[in-house]
C-alpha cells in the first residue's frame, strides 16, 4: 500500500520535473527549445501515466478489502 502512495508522489516529481526542463532548457546540460520541449512533455505524460496507474492500484485494492 505505501508503494501505492510513492508511486503518487513520484509522478508529481516527474510533472515538476517536466515543467522545469521546459521552462528552464535543462537537463544535465542546456537544451535547444526544439529538444526541451518534447522531453519535457513526455517527462509530464510519464508522471501522469504514474499517478494514474497508482490511483487505479489504490481503488483496486480498496474494492478488495
Amino acid at each position: 500500500m505505501m508503494f501505492n502512495w510513492l508511486s503518487l508522489v513520484t509522478g508529481l516529481f516527474y510533472i515538476v520535473l517536466g515543467v522545469v526542463i521546459i521552462v528552464y532548457k535543462f537537463f544535465f546540460t542546456i537544451l535547444e527549445p526544439a529538444v526541451a520541449y518534447p522531453l519535457g512533455a513526455v517527462v509530464m505524460l510519464y508522471g501522469v501515466f504514474r499517478i494514474w496507474r497508482a490511483v487505479s492500484k489504490i481503488k483496486n485494492t480498496e474494492d478488495n478489502e
